[in-house]
């Protein structure tokens, strides 16, 4: 809700303040095999979530809130992490959202808002923090509804990059066994390459893609991966 003098108003605490709208353009780069798009978004990081000055709300639009939202902002939990010192303020930021997401029960796009927090560990040479995140993300989409095969492969790569090995092979093999389509099968080799090196590392889509002189797969795969993570991102910033 936007007060009389143009400052938005908190839907959990009332408070007014100034805060930049955010209208996202589609990324011209490829993006990561866990679906951080490439650039000119994937910069733009800072501008995603916007955060009460009073009491820490954070989401994309805090004008907005779930019923329940402000009972968790009011807990412990949410003050306590807020409160965390040790972590960077933008990956706090993303926690924030992350925890109001999951009391109340969005799981998965709670276990998004946690890989973008470890998205900003990567960009802040922090790797101990990024393997903690992405493993929350990974317990985060394993308890909600059931993961479709896109999502599961977004799950791999978060247990590659924090290097659980034997739980990124596992579930790269279960995938592999339930058929998936040849997109999904083309990153599936590539993650199989990647665990079995132990390369933790950042690699993107387009690296997934056969070589030539078959280069409209790879475009083709990097569209359906990028568009799936579009949809979703769209989704959540409209979400609350």
């Amino acid at each position: 809700m936007t007060g009389a003098s143009g400052a938005l108003r908190c839907a959990v605490c009332g408070t007014e303040s100034r805060q930049a709208s955010f209208r996202p353009s589609p990324p011209e780069q490829a993006p990561d095999l866990d679906l951080r798009p490439g650039e000119p978004l994937r910069g733009s990081m800072a501008r995603w979530l916007q955060q009460c000055p009073h009491c820490g709300y954070s989401a994309p639009d805090i004008g907005r809130a779930h019923p329940a939202a402000a009972e968790a902002v009011a807990a412990a939990p949410f003050r306590a992490l807020i409160a965390e010192s040790t972590h960077p303020p933008l990956a706090r930021r993303f926690l924030a959202w992350a925890h109001v997401l999951e009391e109340t029960g969005a799981l998965h796009a709670a276990a998004e808002a946690t890989l973008h927090a470890a998205w900003v560990a990567d960009d802040l040479d922090r790797p101990e923090l990024a393997a903690q995140w992405r493993q929350e993300a990974v317990a985060l989409w394993r308890s909600g509804p059931r993961l479709d095969a896109e999502q599961t492969v977004r799950v791999i790569d978060a247990l590659r990059r924090s290097e659980a090995w034997g739980d990124a092979a596992a579930t790269t093999e279960a995938l592999g066994a339930s058929g998936p389509s040849e997109t999904v099968a083309q990153v599936l080799r590539l993650e199989r390459r990647l665990i079995a090196a132990q390369d933790a590392g950042r690699h993107t889509l387009a690296s997934a893609a056969p070589p030539a002189p078959r280069p409209h797969v790879a475009q083709h795969l990097v569209a359906r991966q990028s568009d799936g993570f579009w949809a979703r991102v769209m989704k959540m910033f409209r979400k609350r």
